[in-house]
């Protein structure tokens, strides 16, 4: 299963950047703790306050423009960010059929406003 979402963000590309791969950053929106090296081969591991912990490899780090983070047996997720007009449209595609990383961009709009 594939899902793909486009987000326009009122952000650079840096500022979405920082917001999708610095921890405290990501503790804001996405999962309640977050430790994560977003250099390509670096670990992440996010967990939740209901016990939920997911680990995570990052496939590629070309930033402010693509990251992709492997998810292990639970997918991939890549996020492609383009500079626009107003700020940047990030593109995401997952393929993490049971956990969806591009649903929980809702909050990181908050977090980059």
């Amino acid at each position: 299963m594939e899902f793909t979402r486009e987000v326009d963000f009122p952000a650079s590309p840096d500022e979405v950047w920082d917001a999708l791969t610095d921890p405290d950053q990501l503790e804001e929106w996405f999962a309640n703790d977050v430790e994560l090296d977003a250099r390509e081969g670096g670990e992440g591991v996010f967990r939740w306050d209901d016990g939920e912990e997911r680990h995570a490899t990052v496939v590629v780090a070309e930033p402010p423009e693509r990251l992709v983070i492997d998810w292990g047996d639970e997918g991939e997720t890549e996020f492609t960010l383009e500079e626009t007009d107003g700020g940047t449209k990030l593109h995401v595609r997952e393929s993490t059929p049971q956990f969806s990383t591009a649903l929980a961009l809702g909050a990181l709009a908050f977090a980059t406003a």
